[in-house]
């Protein structure tokens, strides 16, 4: 007899450890290494209160001293600084109609989970690029940002010059940046340039978009304006962003239940998260939250961050550009 029932199914005490592991293997961004997930971050991310403490040693500074005969040297001293993460708490419920297909198959719960993971990624990424929309609105990140969308002719376009100009917003520190993330109108403007390679991964059945040496992960979140053909990337270093997944003893992470007052009974499945995605480096100052943990709107709100570690130190650079030279706004007039 086919199953019919979500809880005949899922076992929810181990149906969301089996979510976060499939979640880790299906997103880009995390097998890339621009977001970094370890134990450390997950049990941040399950302590007390919304806000988390992640210290950081300022760097050591002061000019070295000559070696004299005689005399003390002068103690520098060591420094720290704090960067904050905010806590995030999402929840979604499925009812059995949008996974009624699946509660038939041969392996119903792994079907499901691999829905949930992909769906919680797609989620992740939306928040991501919500979060680095406000954190590039911060008054001290603006020597992050590279936009040639005001120059002329080609010094506008997108290409490898530019891309290594943004780059240098990183300085030395450049070869830090090992991704890219950026819209897929602008992959498809470097693959007809040729400046896309497309890798194939021997663990992966897809092929690897690559550009100019760094992983390029492709989304539809990031902006592009279609009607002027100008677009936003972000470049990413290794272990830019930190993601913890947490959990609260009040909170259950999945629950089902039946509603057997409905006509023919309905069955529903819900997962929650909890968790820290935060970009290292840019403090969250919780200036504009409304409610419990902030929605993408207030992530995307630059004076909820500030800036915290020197510029070189955060390995994330915005890249605004445009894929068609601007058309002219002069016009040209006649004798009568």
């Amino acid at each position: 007899m086919p199953v019919t029932r979500i809880g005949d199914v899922i076992q929810p005490e181990v149906f969301n450890d089996y979510v976060i592991h499939r979640s880790t293997q299906k997103s880009a961004l995390i097998q890339s290494g621009i977001i970094e997930n370890n134990s450390e971050f997950d049990q941040l991310a399950s302590g007390p209160n919304t806000l988390v403490n992640m210290p950081f040693w300022n760097d050591l500074s002061g000019d070295a001293e000559t070696i004299k005969d005689q005399g003390d040297l002068t103690a520098g001293k060591i420094t720290s600084s704090s960067d904050v993460a905010r806590k995030q708490g999402r929840a979604r419920m499925w009812g059995a109609n949008g996974l009624s297909a699946l509660l038939s198959g041969d392996d119903p719960a792994g079907a499901i989970a691999d829905l949930v993971a992909s769906y919680w990624n797609r989620q992740d990424q939306a928040m991501l690029l919500a979060t680095l929309d406000g954190i590039f609105k911060a008054s001290n990140m603006s020597g992050k940002v590279l936009d040639i969308t005001g120059e002329t002719g080609k010094d506008a376009l997108l290409d490898g010059d530019s891309f290594i100009d943004a780059g240098q917003k990183m300085g030395d520190a450049k070869d830090l940046l090992t991704g890219v993330m950026m819209h897929s109108a602008a992959e498809a403007y470097l693959a007809k340039l040729d400046l896309i390679e497309y890798v194939q991964v021997s663990d992966q059945s897809d092929r690897i978009p690559v550009f100019m040496n760094k992983r390029v992960i492709v989304d539809d979140g990031m902006p592009y304006d279609t009607s002027d053909k100008t677009g936003s990337m972000y470049l990413f270093g290794s272990g830019a962003v930190a993601k913890g997944n947490g959990s609260h003893p009040d909170i259950m992470p999945t629950e089902t239940f039946r509603n057997s007052k409905s006509s023919s009974g309905e069955d529903f499945l819900v997962n929650r998260n909890i968790g820290i995605l935060h970009p290292r480096g840019v403090k969250w100052t919780e200036s504009s939250v409304t409610n419990e943990f902030p929605t993408n709107t207030e992530l995307a709100n630059g004076s909820n961050w500030k800036r915290v570690y020197d510029p070189k130190a955060i390995r994330v650079v915005k890249f605004k550009f445009r894929t068609a030279e601007a058309e002219s706004t002069t016009t040209t007039t006649t004798s009568a």
